[in-house]
This record gives C-alpha cells, structure tokens and sequence, in this order.
C-alpha cells in the first residue's frame, strides 16, 4: 500500500454471526452476534491506526426483523451495550462522532433511547465518524429519501408534475439518512457472500468491493489490509 490511496470511507457488511456461532458449537446464536460486536471494536481501532476517517458498519437489517423474537432481543441488547462502550471508548481515543441511520423507529425503546445518547454525547466529535446501520435496507433507504422530498416539494405548493419535471439524482441524494457523508470508497463483506443485500445501494454507485471468505468474528487485521491492499491496487475511473 506504500504507493497507493487508503479509503477515505469504508463500509462493512459484518456477515456470518450465526454461522461462526455453529461453526464452533457456541450455546446460541446470540454468543456470535457477541464475539462479532467484539470485533467490530476491533474494526474500529484498526481504522482509528489507519486514519480512515469513515466507517459505516451494517449490523441489522431490516429482512432481519423476520428472525426469532429471542434473537433479536440478544441482538438489541447487544447493540445498547456496545453502542454505550463505543461512545465512552471514542471519547478518550479517536474522536468520532457516532450515527445511526436505519428505520430506528422499528427498534425497541431503549434501543433508540441508547442510539440517541450516544449521538447527543458524540455530536462534537471530529474528525472521524462511525455509520451504525441498523433497522437498515437500502430500498426503503431509498424509499423514505423519495417520500421526504416530495413532502417537502408538497408544502412549498410544487405540483406532482412540476416535482417529476425538475427531478435530479443530486436531489434525491440530499434526502438520504446521513446526505453530508461522502459515498463510500470500499465495501468489505465477510463469510464468502458475494452480493451487497441492499447495503448502501444509492451510495455504492462506484464504491470497490472486496469480498471475504471467513465469518466475520473470524475476521483478522491481516484481512482488513488485504482488503485495503487491493482497492490501493485498483484504477477507479469513474466513466472515465
């Protein structure tokens, strides 16, 4: 990489929870969301070490909600506790600020009320920031950024046909979740899927993949910079 560019934004599918957690015979499902929240701290550091000055990490999606009552309560009680050691954590170290973004309506109470403290505690921290996905999918993403802009066209008096008319990609895009974060540069994920399920779908327009055979708490330093390695050997043209 001594001759190549780090990301100035990296987002990371963080798959394979269940399936480490079988793979080694753990208890439930719920000990593997555990160790790969563990990791996702170690993500962090590695990145805080680097300079990368963004991270966007999916840990929920919305498909996940279909999931057994008894493992999404491990997985938001995972969230609350790890979202509060992050803040406190981030506070003496790398100064990041912290964000949701996501349907965080569809979480339990506590959970929000522990994401919205820890944004409000964060909110003056710079220079880096940390992305936490959850309750996230990116057609409805995309959705809501639709239905938003055209509330708001509405009660400045725009008519439908005067709203299609003047439509614009760039205007859609300031109705994201997070609209002031630049589009990320590459996107790992884990556990040997290849496809983006959804994760950032308008802003991965020209971000570079890199997809990883091992289950994410499996995931190693020496796999994050390979991962950096080959997007600092890679052209990005852009249509050029």
């Amino acid at each position: 990489m001594r001759n190549g560019e780090l990301p100035k934004h990296v987002g990371v599918v963080l798959d394979g929870n269940r399936r480490f957690a079988r793979k080694m015979g753990l208890a439930n499902v719920g000990a593997g969301h555990r160790a790969g929240a563990d990791k996702g701290e170690e993500l962090i550091e590695w990145c805080d070490q680097l300079g990368i000055p963004v991270v966007t990490v999916w840990v929920l999606s919305v498909d996940n909600f279909r999931r057994a009552p008894e493992e999404l309560t491990e997985i938001f009680t995972i969230v609350e506790e790890k979202v509060a050691a992050l803040g406190a954590a981030l506070e003496k170290t790398s100064k990041r600020r912290i964000r949701a973004v996501g349907r965080i309506e569809l979480l339990p109470e506590s959970t929000q009320q522990a994401i919205a403290k820890v944004e409000a505690e964060s909110a003056a921290n710079e220079p880096y920031e940390l992305i936490i996905a959850v309750g996230y999918g990116g057609r409805e993403e995309i959705t809501d950024a639709v239905r938003r802009m055209i509330a708001d066209h509405v009660r400045n008096g725009d008519s439908l046909e005067g709203i299609a008319n003047g439509l614009e990609p760039d205007e859609i895009g300031r109705y994201m979740y997070a609209p002031d974060v630049p589009d990320p540069d590459l996107v790992i994920r884990t556990s040997g899927e290849v496809r983006l399920s959804g994760f950032l779908l308008w802003q991965t327009a020209y971000s570079e993949y890199y997809f990883c055979d091992v289950f994410w708490p499996e995931f190693r330093k020496i796999d994050f910079l390979r991962a950096l390695r080959s997007y600092a050997q890679r052209q990005r043209r852009r249509g050029a």
